[in-house]
């Protein structure tokens, strides 16, 4: 079976309890689409349990992105020089991540041993921007955010990383002319769309991220080959 999953945000005990409910095995292969680092209280946890999985296939999310980022600056040792070689921007992306969500994945990523940190950095940097299925006769494409400033004749390719990361999907506006196309996304919380903490499905897009790190919220869990909804 193919599964996908977003926005996990470090709630590793809902992640968990929901390969359990899946029944996740190896002849199984999941999607997660971005943010499975910052907010939660264990996000480098999550990352480690999913490195150790072949067949769990990551895409990048926007905090995925920051958190690279920054993780490549902070992780130099604290010398003066390195301090000095912060620009304002450099200090102006760290205070925007640690002030959404960051400081839950830094605090487990500092306790890392170097070994660890240069592996969790070398998976992070591996994440695809976006992946594809077919599935009998529907056809699958999935992404962090959306598909931004979307042309039918735009390739997968030539959207930028602000277009697949952070441009929030409208879920109601049909994309693709073929009715067997779906978009599905995470990244905007479904009940920021109609209130309810479950999977929205619009005109062609699935809204996957029902806010698990949020009071309320749940975490979500799609199967491509049957549709069923699954909720932790």
């Amino acid at each position: 079976m193919y599964y996908v999953m977003s926005d996990i945000h470090g709630e590793y005990e809902k992640y968990k309890k929901m390969l359990d409910l899946i029944h996740f095995s190896d002849r199984d292969t999941l999607f997660v689409l971005g943010d499975v680092v910052d907010r939660g209280p264990h996000p480098v946890k999550v990352l480690k349990d999913m490195m150790t999985r072949s067949n769990v296939y990551p895409i990048m999310g926007n905090h995925e992105f920051i958190a690279l980022y920054v993780l490549e600056k902070l992780n130099l040792d604290i010398t003066e020089e390195n301090l000095a070689s912060l620009t304002t921007e450099d200090i102006a992306d760290i205070l925007a991540w640690l002030n959404d969500g960051g400081e839950t994945t830094l605090a487990e990523f500092q306790k890392l041993s170097k070994e660890e940190r240069q592996n969790l950095m070398e998976y992070l940097s591996e994440f695809s921007w976006y992946e594809t299925i077919d599935i009998g006769s529907r056809s699958f494409i999935l992404v962090h955010a959306g598909l931004g400033n979307f042309r039918r004749d735009k390739k997968l390719c030539e959207y930028s990383i602000d277009e697949l990361l952070e441009t929030r999907a409208d879920p109601n506006n049909r994309l693709f002319d073929d009715k067997n196309i779906f978009l599905i996304v995470g990244h905007t919380p479904t009940p920021l769309i109609n209130g309810i903490p479950e999977i929205y499905h619009g005109a062609d897009t699935i809204c996957i991220d029902c806010g698990a790190c949020f009071e309320g919220g749940k975490l979500a869990c799609l199967c491509l080959n049957t549709m069923q909804e699954f909720y932790i």
